[in-house]
């Protein structure tokens, strides 16, 4: 850190002191910095006094330097860390994120301005079990089924596809939201969890170990314009990342489905931000 260029001239340059002829001793105050003498006490110093109040003064001054100097080190370590941060989290340059709890949306105000062709979501599900984690840590604050019924996904989309994960508790429940906006099933996908060695990677469940998560496809009216059909696969072989954070392939499929379509993800996570796409969720 630099120094403060009025206080290193101060410490390189003390002040001077003129004697006048007569003997008294007469300081230039301006250089003086504040302190707890005061102007009548500096006047009736002697030379050698002054010399030592001056002492004091620049010890003071540059401890109180030498303070600064570490405050600005620990403000530089702070925003090297947060710079760090960013430099992790990038918005793509033509995703627009949302960061807003998915039950305070204004919902019909997005609704009004644009109708979707393509909504995914992946809900924070409220596991039922007694002992709902069985060793697992759940990074998010899950949702009962009412506030993820009461999101009004009709209103988004007047022609459409859904793409919705479920866990295998909330499947029957999420037909029934399906039925309830007026969607119907199509197809559904298959995520097949891998490890870095293009192993299965196996989780916790409640009979059996889960090796997979299952994305159902509804739609809601007629293809959206541009929809193509017979695309990829109903089988995803992709690398399990971080907690809910879900495969590239799954919105490659959408994009592919309805090329240059108007794509909406709720619940949205900073892993899964793209390009043309509107992002909603408190976790951004």
């Amino acid at each position: 850190m630099s120094k403060n260029p009025n206080i290193t001239s101060f410490l390189e340059k003390p002040a001077e002191v003129e004697t006048t002829p007569e003997g008294d001793d007469e300081v230039d105050l301006s250089a003086v910095v504040s302190s707890d003498l005061t102007k009548e006490d500096i006047l009736n110093m002697d030379h050698g006094s002054l010399l030592g109040a001056m002492q004091d003064i620049q010890s003071e001054i540059a401890k109180l330097e030498e303070e600064l100097g570490e405050t600005a080190y620990d403000e530089d370590d702070e925003n090297d860390e947060n710079n760090e941060e960013l430099e992790l989290f990038r918005v793509p340059e033509f995703c627009i994120p949302i960061r807003k709890d998915v039950r305070m949306v204004d919902w019909d105000a997005i609704a009004k301005e644009v109708q979707f062709d393509v909504i995914t979501m992946d809900p924070p599900w409220q596991l039922a079990s007694s002992n709902p984690t069985r060793g697992v840590a759940i990074g998010y604050k899950q949702l009962p089924n009412k506030d993820i019924m009461d999101i009004p996904i009709h209103k988004l989309q007047s022609n459409g596809f859904l793409f919705i994960w479920v866990i295998n508790a909330r499947y029957t429940f999420a037909l029934e939201m399906f039925e309830r906006w007026g969607y119907e099933l199509v197809d559904d996908i298959t995520w097949v969890k891998t490890t870095v060695h293009r192993r299965m990677a196996k989780g916790h469940g409640f009979y059996l170990q889960h090796a997979k998560e299952t994305c159902l496809v509804g739609r809601k009216g007629k293809n959206p314009p541009g929809t193509t059909g017979n695309i990829g696969s109903d089988v995803i072989f992709a690398e399990r990342r971080g907690q809910s954070q879900k495969p590239e392939e799954i919105y490659e499929l959408c994009e592919t489905l309805v090329p240059n379509g108007r794509y909406l993800e709720i619940f949205a996570r900073r892993n899964n931000l793209r390009n043309y796409w509107v992002s909603i969720g408190n976790e951004l």
